[in-house]
């Protein structure tokens, strides 16, 4: 069962100890604070009140997506809890930037869109505790706090929704200097680990989090700079899967009782936009659609073969799911199976973004890359090949089979669905039936379906979900082998067959993370939210 009264940790510095929010204790405490809506209620509306007044000055030059320099005056929000009771306020916390003069030019932000840019990479926390100016989210804690993976390689990567890391867009800057209110909230994360060795930030807590700081930003609709109406989600990896589900699942009754634990604000959790990068989500299918995806590319970066039996059978789990979504792809392609993907995937997306990064080259340039790659067709101003050569482009995958739950428990995504004292779980059947670590057990927890759906935003997009975004920016890179192409293809078509609009396009050569066109999205923010500053 899975342990939900966690002992709280007392973590306050800054502005978080300012706002007076101490951690509580857990077990009693919790259960009467849950129990008590009226109390919650009066304690929220005094405690979550955003202070407008409580800001410093900052006068920074930041770039634009162009790379040109701008001098920002802005508003610094110092972190503030965005919950009543955290379970640790150096990650439950958010800061507010709000730009006031660009290059002189004085800024209205009364109707500006609200950009709710996180920084998480890997299921792993990320904390906004010490930050003093915009753009500086990260998996680093307070001192002494856990930012380490204790299990294998990170299987969601780094984070870079919000900080930039690895060289990635920095959105939370970016969209600072385009006149948006930029907002950074810390979260949970899987690592965290308190005194007794009980993990407190496994599923679902990292998008318990950032529902409660979306709760927090429309609590405080009219303190808070910007429209609250109008919050646009951010994320890269891990990040950009919670982003998704931050979209797909707003409003939904599943989260109240966690939220209420936490003494979350009492308003809506719905956002209005969704930006995902490369996100790395619907985990308990991943496994199959990576092998569907990279199957035949059999080598590891690491020149370890991967076993093809377990190839194999993974990848008819996929069609058998893949089936089951009944989802038709984009611009009237048709059903979306596991033997017409490869060329839905060629055709509206692979092909395109190979022919926009050739007509965007010189022309020297252009035939100097067709001469090294001479599986590419240029004809009339279009890049043609087969899906077989695509993957030979791309050569050897990252990651071994399972990808996601591995046999021996060592992937990150295995330590995302943790309890208590328990590192991690397996959280598939598959990955249970050919456990190597020695477990006797038939059958996955009796936590893990709710967990998964939980953190699944496919299962609320296939619902229907009322409350989810409307509006969709959706971004992966070619060379990425760290999920599967058809991830964020699903999630694309899940949101297109309901009506919403959904900019979905896939970076050119570009591996995990890449964001070449923040212009593009931030312009399309301004476009979705009729934002006109």
């Amino acid at each position: 069962m899975q342990h939900r009264a966690v002992r709280r940790r007392s973590v306050v510095m800054g502005t978080v100890a300012a706002a007076g929010v101490a951690a509580v204790g857990g077990g009693a405490a919790s259960a009467q604070a849950a129990g008590s809506g009226g109390t919650r209620a009066t304690r929220a509306s005094g405690a979550l009140v955003f202070d407008k007044d409580d800001h410093t000055e900052l006068t920074e030059t930041i770039k634009d997506a162009a790379g040109t320099g701008h001098e920002v005056v802005y508003r610094f929000y110092k972190a503030r809890p965005y919950v009543t009771d955290p379970v640790d306020a150096a990650y439950q916390s958010l800061v507010v930037s709000v730009p006031v003069r660009i290059d002189g030019k004085a800024v209205d932000t009364t109707g500006a869109p609200v950009v709710l840019a996180n920084a998480i990479g890997g299921y792993m926390p990320s904390s906004v505790a010490q930050a003093t100016g915009v753009g500086q989210a990260g998996g680093a804690g307070p001192s002494g706090s856990p930012s380490a993976s204790p299990t294998g390689t990170p299987g969601g990567g780094t984070g870079g929704g919000a900080g930039g890391a690895g060289g990635r867009a920095n959105l939370a800057q970016l969209a600072l200097v385009a006149g948006y209110v930029v907002v950074e909230p810390g979260a949970r994360g899987r690592s965290l680990v308190d005194a007794s060795g009980t993990y407190y930030g496994t599923a679902p807590a990292a998008i318990v989090d950032l529902k409660a700081a979306v709760r927090y930003l429309r609590f405080n609709q009219g303190r808070i700079p910007g429209d609250t109406d109008r919050i646009v989600s951010t994320g890269t990896s891990a990040g950009g899967a919670l982003s998704a589900l931050l979209g797909a699942s707003g409003d939904s009754p599943l989260y109240d009782r966690y939220l209420k634990e936490l003494g979350a604000a009492d308003a809506s959790d719905a956002i209005f936009a969704t930006g995902a990068w490369c996100p790395i989500t619907d985990l308990e299918h991943a496994d199959g659609a990576y092998e569907w995806n990279w199957g035949s590319n059999v080598t590891q970066s690491t020149g370890k073969v991967v076993d093809q039996g377990v190839s194999r059978e993974l990848r008819a789990r996929f069609a058998e799911y893949q089936a089951s979504l009944k989802l038709r792809g984009l611009n009237g392609f048709g059903p979306l199976t596991a033997r017409t993907y490869d060329r839905y995937l060629l055709t509206t997306y692979l092909q395109p973004a190979a022919t926009a990064y050739l007509a965007a080259l010189p022309e020297s340039g252009r035939a100097a890359y067709l001469a090294a790659n001479p599986f590419l067709t240029w004809s009339g101003g279009k890049a043609t090949f087969t899906w077989e050569d695509y993957l030979a482009h791309v050569g050897a995958r990252k990651k071994t089979a399972p990808a996601f739950d591995a046999f021996d428990l060592s992937a990150a995504e295995n330590n995302e669905f943790g309890t208590g004292t328990t590192e991690a779980r397996h959280f598939t059947d598959y990955g249970l039936r050919n456990d190597t670590t020695g477990l006797t057990a038939k059958r996955l927890d009796g936590d893990i379906p709710e967990l998964l759906r939980l953190m699944n935003p496919m299962h609320f997009l296939k619902e229907g979900n009322p409350g989810r975004s409307r509006h969709w920016w959706i971004r992966l890179g070619t060379d990425d082998t760290d999920t599967a192409l058809t991830v964020s293809a699903n999630l694309a078509a899940a949101a297109d067959n309901l009506g919403d609009e959904v900019d979905h396009a896939y970076y050119w050569d570009q591996g995990h993370g890449a964001d070449t066109d923040p212009d593009a999205f931030l312009a399309w923010v301004a476009r979705v939210t009729g934002h006109r500053g």
